[in-house]
């Protein structure tokens, strides 16, 4: 996609007139997998908070949202950000704009200069605007992606994004002796022991909303690999998912060059059972780290 002509706008603080459109714009950037974001998740951003990645949300100082408006006053684009309430480091939290990339720079430009810091990190950590969409979907987003490189951005590919949907799922095993219980935050965990009951596996999963589930972990102990019970404890989270009215799923492999651990075996689990890759998601940073 080649830029569009340079973006006539002016810069402006949110204001709630703007909800209608600014959902909207939001709504455009939706991933499939992701839940349609309403009027409460987008008053959660706006406030900064988040129940996923909510340490680093409460890191931030006051977060400021400013909305990019054409010659009618139409809000046409979004961009929020915040420093760090302790460290000179700032962050461009979340930004939509249709992916038009003379908008996209105006914004990502503006942010940083209101933000003032040598050091700026953009799409950091997930907002309240998605389900766990940590950095920002490159593929999908290319317009921002590249407003972002001529800020003086780096970019680096952090995860990959991948989905289900469970109608086209292959039958699986379940762990014997699985066991499931509800945790604090919500979500729920799965655990498999072996005849001595000790732990062998655990999945944990979030439960569905508007019809899609999260498995956001799994781990198999050292002892136990090697016997198809990662299958396995796939298997039982999407069993559960299904019986808590799950029609799809997600999750995020943590695959790129900064991965700890190789999760070659972890993707060719996933793309077994017939999750497919959506997108990759990549961070940004301009300036020294932190």
């Amino acid at each position: 996609m080649s830029a569009s002509p340079k973006a006539v706008v002016t810069m402006r603080p949110y204001e709630s007139a703007d909800e209608g459109m600014v959902l909207e714009i939001v709504n455009e950037d939706r991933l499939p997998g992701q839940p349609r974001v309403s009027a409460g998740m987008l008053a959660e951003a706006l406030a900064g908070r988040s129940e996923i990645d909510a340490g680093w949300w409460a890191l931030l100082a006051p977060v400021r949202t400013d909305v990019a408006v054409d010659g009618s006053g139409r809000a046409v684009g979004v961009v929020s950000y915040a420093v760090h309430a302790a460290e000179p480091v700032g962050f461009l939290l979340w930004l939509h704009c249709r992916e038009d990339e003379s908008l996209a720079t105006a914004l990502v430009d503006h942010a940083c200069v209101e933000l003032g810091t040598e050091s700026v990190r953009a799409f950091d950590f997930a907002s309240a605007l998605t389900r766990g969409l940590e950095a920002l979907p490159v593929r999908r987003r290319q317009a921002t992606h590249r407003a972002l490189e001529k800020a003086g951005f780096t970019g680096e590919d952090l995860w990959r994004y991948m989905r289900m949907p469970l109608e086209s799922r292959e039958l699986l095993p379940r762990g014997t002796g699985a066991r499931a219980r509800q945790c604090e935050d919500g979500n729920f965990e799965v655990r498999v022991r072996d005849r001595w009951g000790r732990k062998t596996g655990e999945v944990v999963v979030g439960l569905p909303v508007a019809g899609t589930g999260v498995l956001w972990w799994i781990s198999v102990e050292e002892r136990a690999r090697g016997r198809g019970l990662g299958r396995a404890l796939v298997g039982s989270a999407l069993d559960l998912l299904l019986e808590q009215g799950a029609r799809e799923v997600i999750l995020y492999v943590d695959d790129g060059p900064r991965a700890e651990d190789d999760r070659s075996a972890a993707n060719a689990l996933y793309e077994s059972v017939g999750f497919v890759e959506v997108d990759r998601l990549w961070f940004y940073t301009r300036g020294p780290r932190p």
